[in-house]
Formats: structure tokens, C-alpha cells, sequence
């Protein structure tokens, strides 16, 4: 069974995620929806995944799904801005994903001993190593505790 994030926990969101919740409307991301939207949890991210999530707005697979949802990219960015805290980026953690893309998301997490949701298959696959370094990540939360 997956644990759930207590109010006020920190956590660092992978580009994905970012879409499912601001693009894509995924029904697995509803509770962290709500949790931002209600101020439960303390979303930190960094200029860096911001550039990178604009980036990915413009990618030719993506720009479409944005018309069909009658979103532009700027309103994506709009939403992270309004929920995302930006924090200055962090030193290599001790560990190391073999998607060097994630290892940014992976060295913020551990620096800050946040969640990190990922999806990505060479995130979830370091869980155990991760949770050594204070970090849970998985693919979503169902609730926060408070």
C-alpha cells in the first residue's frame, strides 16, 4: 500500500505530472489537484523544470492536446506559477537515475527529503534507494492526511 503525504509535507512534481494536472485533466491526479488548489501541500520546484515544462508545451504531440483541452501554454504556465514555489536547484544527490532527463527532479527531492511523483518507470524503479534518502516517490496520491 502506498503512504499518503501529511499537510504541509513538500513535493517535487516531474514534467508528466504537471500535464496530467494542468493539461490533461487526469483523474489520477484529482486529490493532488485539490491538495494544491486547497494549500496542503508545499509544491517546490525550480526555474529550470519551469523552462522545461515550457519546452514540452511546444512539443508537436502536445500542442494539439492543448487545442483540444482550449488551453493555451501560457495558461499552463500560469497554473504551475500559481502553485509551484521555485527554489533555488539543487547539488547532485547521491543517487542517480538512469534517465539523466529525471535527475533533477531526483537531487531537488532528496535535498529537500520531498515526495517526488513520477510516472517514469526509471524514477519509480529507484524507490527503495530514494526512500534511504528521505524521499517516497511514486506515480500519485489518493489523499493528505492532515
Amino acid at each position: 500500500m502506498e503512504t499518503q503525504p501529511q499537510a504541509g509535507d513538500r513535493v517535487v512534481l516531474d514534467t508528466n505530472i504537471v500535464l496530467d494536472l494542468f493539461v490533461f485533466n487526469d483523474g489520477a491526479a484529482a486529490p493532488l489537484k485539490q491538495a494544491l488548489r486547497d494549500g496542503a501541500l508545499d509544491w517546490i520546484s525550480t526555474q529550470a523544470m519551469r523552462d522545461e515544462l515550457e519546452r514540452v508545451l511546444a512539443y508537436p504531440q502536445i500542442v494539439p492536446r492543448l487545442a483540444f483541452y482550449n488551453l493555451q501554454a501560457s495558461d499552463v504556465l500560469v497554473a504551475f506559477d500559481r502553485h509551484a514555489r521555485i527554489v533555488d536547484a539543487a547539488a547532485k544527490a547521491p543517487v542517480s537515475c538512469s534517465d539523466a532527463d529525471d535527475q533533477l527532479f531526483i537531487d531537488l527531492a532528496v535535498a529537500h527529503q520531498a515526495w517526488l511523483l513520477s510516472k517514469d518507470q526509471a524514477v519509480l524503479s529507484m524507490q527503495k534507494r530514494l526512500l534511504a534518502h528521505g524521499v517516497r516517490a511514486q506515480a500519485a496520491i489518493k489523499n493528505v492526511a492532515p
